[in-house]
């Protein structure tokens, strides 16, 4: 199984967001997760927020071997082309350590006060799809016309090639049956849900059927989730829940105890999991 760390990056100085990465690099975790807004989330005022694809550019060259993603990419936020372009630098300044989560985006209230179109709920979905065509296809450094129902391409072609073959894992979040998981089934190298196993367990099914009748075998596409590292006795009964149901990644949520919880999981729940 392997484990990842949700920096908690709102209201964070950059300092401390460059340390947080480092601290996961250091302790083993897979992946440092930082999240894709321009204003905090959660809480009362202004605080610092970084932009997403620049930080995991930045990220790149201050650490070595941890993977990097932002959970999740909003499309709303940039054009697929130029996301594709974005995604393509940071996958080279890595050396192939870009994980590409990507979602239809919800927060509306930031959308509203920067000017930034929030669409209905049906065109941000139908913008996901033609966002999950274009990287694809892009990907591959042929000339790409496409014909979408948000963006459309006209021979398109960007270079070089992504270091991870044929692209960078793409994610994809949610369990809503009509639009979400049958794009899982067709674009996502990993599909992230909240919830239980218990609670996951149709939707997960379903993934599996529509992958099939996507073509793809259904044993390829890693089930992820999240974990909480507030109590470890927990976490790690969690932990083994999600392994036994099949799950292959946990996202891990920064917790109030701050760094020495998190060096207490990677040091005594981690480990079990991970070796």
């Amino acid at each position: 199984m392997r484990f990842g760390l949700d920096i908690a990056q709102q209201r964070t100085p950059w300092d401390e967001v460059v340390s947080r990465v480092q601290f996961a690099e250091e302790l083993g975790f897979d992946g440092a997760w930082g999240f894709d807004h321009f204003q905090p989330m959660y809480g009362e005022g202004p605080g610092e927020t970084f932009e997403g694809m620049t930080t995991l550019a930045a990220l790149t060259g201050v650490t070595s071997n941890i993977r990097l993603g932002l959970l999740v990419t909003g499309v709303t936020y940039r054009h697929p082309s130029v996301l594709t372009a974005q995604a393509l630098t940071v996958d080279q300044a890595s050396h192939g350590r870009l994980e590409l989560a990507l979602g239809a985006a919800w927060f509306e209230k930031e959308h509203i006060e920067l000017g930034i179109p929030f669409p209905s709920t049906s065109e941000r979905f139908d913008l996901l799809e033609d966002t999950l065509e274009i990287v694809t296809r892009l990907f591959t450094g042929d000339v790409v016309s496409y014909d979408g129902r948000v963006v459309s391409l006209l021979d398109a072609q960007v270079r070089p090639l992504p270091v991870q073959q044929p692209h960078p894992p793409i994610w994809l979040g949610g369990s809503g049956p009509r639009r979400t998981l049958p794009l899982v089934a067709r674009y996502a190298d990993v599909w992230h849900a909240w919830g239980t196993p218990t609670s996951l367990k149709e939707a997960n099914d379903r993934l599996s059927e529509l992958a099939l009748q996507a073509g793809r075998d259904p044993s390829i596409i890693m089930r992820a989730s999240s974990l909480s590292l507030d109590d470890l006795d927990t976490a790690r009964k969690h932990a083994a829940k999600w392994r036994d149901a099949g799950y292959g990644y946990l996202v891990c949520g920064w917790p109030e105890a701050g760094r020495s919880q998190i060096e207490g999981f990677a040091r005594d729940v981690m480990s079990e999991f991970t070796d």
